[in-house]
């Protein structure tokens, strides 16, 4: 096949000095595959018998449903034509006759174009005749001869026509043209040596300038780099980085132990992935447990708590973490546990799931920031002091609080800042004081106060990339290229 096609192109060359367009070559009567034409020319041009440069053009191809309507008719045809001249047809027949797919969106067609009417539970034409217009215009696609304008629009609306880029090529004599090939050598043979024949044989020419086969090398995921960055602010503050390996929480950590009730919405299996095998987890500290227990349902520490009957078996559920704030909170009773109370700075980056609808804002997983300071008299003036301090490194440099609720802190405050590019003011975390009720269960110091907060990693990477979609950023649509070609990021300037 390759060597027919080079002669078909050294053939032609010969006779019309030019091809204007590979896509008019013909090979026993049948179209070629551009692709088999550029080996063709490639292979031809190494021996620079021709030369051609590419033609790239968007062209229009009809889908399969456009083909079966060119062939056989409109759906809005096919349903007039069976609905009887002065007659009627049970609209219960409909689909029986033409299929379901064609009486759903003919009806509705031949409907707005005003050709059949309902009269109760039968059709009825409204005119005699009908022009169909998109049979004739599928038609004129297939023949070239419409390419453009508001039928072409209207056709790709309904997925009838689509637009597929081709490339052809421009072919025109090489300085070595001729109409026989003459066979090229590649490779240096004994047998070539022994007989001397080397010394004329024509051999292919090396490309020198030809680039070298890239090796493959991993690649940082973008994720990956600006949790760097994050990263690398926490430890600038001195901060201290948890354990966060544990993908797999009792209810208890996740929920309980931060004073969020058993009934709340969250607990339930529409929003949090809950583990089949195994199911629970008996492994809880157990003096803890009774003091969350009792917090939980006769209240303590100045609260009532929320007065209802907190179950074991609800605690001990194995579950997809929701929020990091789960080890958060193991790290706080780790540090009531210690013989003296020491002031710390803890945070965490790492995935939490939720089960949620995908979609171009929403992953089931995803990626928290949090960070949390415990010292005794710290106060909302701090928490609002150190977030002001801690966005600025980020680059973000106006910010604002808004009263917010959160079963584990009070008071909560959302944090908003000003999106310059934007022109208005947009969420970009949480924040508060952890609960008397989660805290003196601990053990830890009636004066210990906790301030925290948290934020997600994909929203500043898709700011920082530019990416409006995150199935873009994460998951089975990431392009890998995408990966690989970007760059290291800074908050040397203004995130959003």
């Amino acid at each position: 096949m390759s060597e027919e096609l080079q002669l078909l192109i050294l053939r032609t060359l010969d006779t019309d000095g030019e091809i204007a367009d590979t896509g008019a070559l013909l090979l026993d009567g049948q179209e070629v595959d551009q692709l088999q034409v550029l080996g063709a020319l490639n292979s031809l041009g190494v021996r620079e018998m021709v030369s051609h440069t590419s033609l790239d053009r968007e062209r229009l191809h009809l889908t399969a449903e456009g083909e079966q309507i060119s062939l056989h008719g409109s759906h809005e045809a096919r349903v007039f034509n069976v609905v009887p001249s002065g007659g009627t047809l049970a609209l219960a027949n409909l689909a029986g006759i033409v299929g379901a797919e064609t009486a759903k969106i003919g009806q509705g067609q031949a409907f707005k174009n005003k050709w059949i009417k309902k009269d109760g539970a039968v059709l009825k034409r409204e005119v005699e005749s009908i022009h169909d217009k998109v049979r004739e215009e599928l038609q004129k696609v297939e023949r070239g001869e419409l390419n453009e304008g508001k039928e072409v629009a209207d056709l790709i609306k309904r997925k009838l026509v689509v637009k597929k880029k081709s490339t052809t090529y421009h072919v025109t004599k090489g300085p070595n043209f001729s109409t026989t090939i003459q066979r090229l050598a590649t490779d240096l043979t004994a047998e070539m040596i022994q007989s001397g024949s080397w010394r004329t044989a024509p051999f292919k020419k090396y490309n020198f300038a030809a680039a070298g086969l890239a090796p493959e090398g991993g690649a940082l995921h973008p994720l990956m780099k600006v949790r760097e960055e994050f990263r690398s602010i926490f430890f600038e503050l001195g901060f201290q980085e948890m354990p966060s390996n544990h993908f797999v929480e009792s209810s208890f950590w996740n929920f309980d132990a931060l004073f969020q009730p058993q009934q709340h919405p969250a607990r339930d299996a529409h929003d949090t992935f809950f583990l089949k095998d195994p199911a629970s987890s008996s492994s809880l500290p157990e003096e803890y447990l009774q003091k969350v227990k009792k917090v939980h349902s006769e209240g303590g520490y100045g609260s009532i708590g929320y007065q209802y009957d907190w179950k074991r078996d609800e605690a001990e559920k194995l579950i997809l973490r929701t929020h990091t704030t789960s080890r958060s909170t193991y790290m706080l009773w780790k540090l009531a546990q210690e013989p003296e109370f020491r002031p710390v700075k803890y945070f965490s980056v790492d995935r939490v799931f939720r089960n949620e609808t995908v979609d171009a804002t929403h992953l089931a997983e995803f990626h928290q920031i949090e960070g949390l300071i415990a010292d005794r008299g710290l106060t909302l003036g701090d928490l609002i002091g150190f977030m002001d301090q801690f966005f600025k490194k980020m680059g973000i440099e106006k910010i604002k609080f808004k009263p917010a609720y959160n079963p584990y802190t009070e008071p909560s405050m959302e944090v908003f800042a000003y999106h310059n590019g934007l022109n208005k003011w947009v969420e970009i975390g949480n924040s508060g004081m952890f609960r008397p009720e989660m805290l003196r269960p601990m053990g830890l110091p009636e004066d210990v106060r906790v301030i925290a907060w948290g934020l997600g990693l994909e929203r500043p990477t898709m700011i920082r990339y530019g990416i409006s979609n995150i199935r873009d950023l994460l998951g089975h649509k990431c392009n890998l290229d995408f990966i690989r070609r970007s760059g290291i990021v800074r908050f040397d300037k203004e995130l959003i």
